[in-house]
């Protein structure tokens, strides 16, 4: 091994000085190595590899060896060279021995390498050694194949450079224009700079100029104002003079009238108050009679009845009690009614109980469009086909209706947000159209702070789309427990069976829509999440769900991922609770006791109409700028509290301080409940830190 390793050693050191040799003169060694290797002198001149040349090109005087020998991979090379010679890859790279080393770092002669006075024939001939033993070793060959690949290296190594320099170029030219472009807008800016000083210089001339005329305009007006004031005031005082004298005149005259008025009055008021005693004490003593023959008639009729019924009765039992017969059929009928009455009675219980479960309402649901059994909607919706909200003419079908949203008609007393009332009008076009080809139905989610519309904007969309409505709670789902999977089946299955197509509104989705990864959520729960959303996967031609919530964040995501449409129902601003203010004070106190309620108006007595003095726009609008903050229902509960003041007083009349006073109070109140509100949050912050 160890004279292997010598040889091979020996055998690269003679390459190196052959490859030398070469680089110095290769026009006269080009023939001896095509005669070492066999090669005719026809054939192509050998290429040296880059390694080689760049070793050869080095300088001998002791310089630093920088050359890209040493600073490539040694370790390939030397694997290389070891397969080629049959050594194994895990021997170390053949060393030169010390001698041929020192040899090579000697220095020849001061004559440089490339001219022919500084030809090593020793280098030539150890260059010949080595090619006549790589010659003679079975992988001779494949130095060519290496020494081509170092070639084809060192060449992708030169084409690399040049791109780089190429690189180098079109960055240069690149920022050379980049430079010329800058002085160009520089001067551009100057000259922009400059017009526009010009421009300034003679508008500030023009300013200047038509100041001056203005300020000479304003003394001849100012002139011109003072002589009319004074006109005016002189006029003023004249007329002012007539009038005291003519309303002085009016009063005397309306105060004799007054007094000949009430003298008549008085002496009117005692003849009518003594003919009408005198009246009173004649036919006093014929109702009395008339009343006291009325009454011993009513007696003596009741009384003849009253003995006649009881005398048939006593007759009827004494026969039964002395017949056996008659007693016998008495008992056994009597028991038989009872029979056929307790029958009767739990026999219908079981019956309509069914009936209900089938065709009745489901108990989820609150409040619907389509009432409680489904002939009991037909005169209902026929009456609203006839008639809309407010006695005004309804829209019929689903064309009119989306032309009665286009015009912006279609909302009635729904006061929103501009920007949220266009896209709920616009949803109500979408739904109905849907609904007029056929087309599955988009989910929706309502989410923003408590009394902010969404259940009257889901109902209006509900009836402005054509669709029925149901509205239910999610409270409601927690206390059914282990039934509330069926009867979420069941009211999907309810609201399936509609031909108009049906809006479930489910307010409060947050109590059992929530995320079913939290702690507290029972398996009752956890099952009806998943039973509504067993029938939510897919999109739906029958049924629109929208979700009310005030915490959005706290629902599932397999919830929200059912969702199409998400709208943000924020706290009214200044315009918006102006116009509820409005509305709110048309129907509690300027339609107070003017619409009739029916028997109960009889039952309960009728409401005073209100009197309204003072309450002018820029009252509602201080009242609008107070209450920021309000929800609509606070705002609805703020004109209640108005009327409660009204009927408190001992007139029926509203005034503006009244107004400002109930206010007052109530901004006061909504002010201290935040406050609240806000201190129990810090407890709770505490207490979870």
């Amino acid at each position: 091994m160890a004279s292997s390793t010598i040889r091979v050693g020996v055998v690269a050191g003679a390459i190196a000085s052959a490859s030398a040799v070469l680089a110095s003169n290769p026009a006269s060694t080009q023939k001896s190595f095509g005669s070492l290797f066999g090669l005719s002198s026809s054939a192509p001149a050998l290429e040296i590899p880059a390694p080689v040349q760049e070793q050869q090109e080095k300088p001998r005087n002791g310089a630093p060896r920088t050359s890209a020998v040493h600073t490539g991979n040694p370790a390939p090379t030397g694997k290389s060279f070891g397969s080629l010679f049959g050594l194994s890859s895990t021997a170390p790279a053949p060393e030169m021995p010390a001698p041929a080393q020192e040899q090579q770092e000697k220095p020849r002669n001061d004559v440089p390498r490339t001219s022919a006075a500084g030809f090593d024939p020793e280098a030539l001939e150890r260059g010949a050694k080595a090619l006549r033993e790589i010659n003679a070793s079975v992988h001779a060959k494949n130095v060519f194949e290496l020494m081509k690949k170092q070639e084809e290296t060192r060449q992708a190594q030169e084409n690399s450079r040049k791109a780089e320099y190429l690189a180098m170029q079109a960055q240069r030219d690149t920022e050379r224009q980049r430079v010329m472009y800058e002085e160009q807008i520089k001067l551009a800016q100057q000259q922009a700079n400059s017009k526009a000083q010009l421009a300034r210089y003679e508008d500030e001339l023009a300013r200047q100029r038509m100041q001056s005329e203005h300020e000479a305009n304003r003394q001849r007006n100012q002139e011109l104002v003072r002589m009319q004031e004074e006109a005016a005031v002189r006029q003023e005082q004249i007329r002012r003079k007539t009038e005291e004298q003519i309303q002085a005149q009016r009063r005397q005259t309306e105060k004799e009238r007054a007094e000949i008025e009430r003298e008549t009055i008085r002496v009117k008021a005692i003849a009518e108050a003594e003919g009408r005693a005198h009246e009173a004490k004649l036919a006093e003593d014929v109702n009395r009679r008339l009343l006291v023959d009325r009454a011993n008639a009513e007696k003596d009729k009741w009384l003849a009845a009253i003995n006649t019924t009881f005398g048939h009765i006593g007759g009827g039992i004494y026969a039964v009690l002395t017949d056996k017969h008659k007693l016998l059929v008495a008992v056994g009928g009597a028991t038989a009614l009872a029979a056929g009455v307790y029958t009767t009675r739990e026999g219908a219980r079981v019956v309509w109980s069914h009936i209900d479960r089938i065709l009745g309402q489901p108990s989820l649901i609150r409040e619907s469009s389509r009432g409680k059994y489904p002939w009991s909607g037909i005169i209902k919706r026929k009456s609203s086909s006839l008639t809309g909200a407010g006695g005004t003419p309804a829209v019929g079908g689903a064309a009119e209706r989306s032309e009665a949203m286009k015009s912006g008609q279609g909302f009635g007393d729904v006061i929103l947000h501009p920007s949220l009332h266009s896209r709920i009008r616009q949803l109500a076009s979408v739904t109905a159209n849907t609904k007029l080809h056929a087309a599955p139905y988009r989910n929706m989610l309502f989410y923003g702070p408590p009394g902010t519309g969404k259940t009257m904007a889901a109902k209006v969309l509900a009836q402005e789309s054509g669709l029925d409505y149901a509205l239910m709670t999610g409270g409601d789902v927690a206390p059914l427990g282990a039934n509330a999977v069926t009867k979420i089946h069941e009211l999907f299955n309810w609201a399936g069976r509609t031909r108009r197509g049906l809006l479930l509104f489910i307010d409060e989705a947050d109590a059992f829509l929530c995320e079913r990864n939290k702690t507290n959520m029972s398996e009752a729960q956890r099952s009806a999440l998943n039973a509504l959303l067993y029938r939510t996967g897919d999109q739906s031609r029958d049924i629109v769900m929208v979700l009310a919530t005030n915490r959005p964040s706290d629902l599932d995501a397999a919830v929200l991922d059912r969702v199409d449409e998400v709208l943000e129902f924020p706290l009214p601003g200044e315009e918006e609770r102006l116009k509820l203010l409005k509305l709110y004070l048309e129907r509690y106190i300027a339609r107070a006791g003017t619409q009739s309620r029916g028997w109960r108006s009889w039952l309960r007595g009728r409401q005073d109409k209100i009197e309204v003095k003072g309450i002018t726009e820029e009252v509602l609008r201080e009242a609008a700028q107070k209450t920021e903050g309000f929800s609509g229902r606070e705002i609805a509960k703020l004109m209640a509290s108005v009327q409660g003041a009204v009927y408190g007083s001992q007139l029926s009349v509203l005034d503006a301080n009244m107004f400002r006073e109930v206010v007052d109070y109530k901004v006061a109140e909504h002010n201290q409940r935040r406050v609240l509100t806000r201190q129990d949050a810090e407890v709770k912050e505490q207490h979870i830190l």
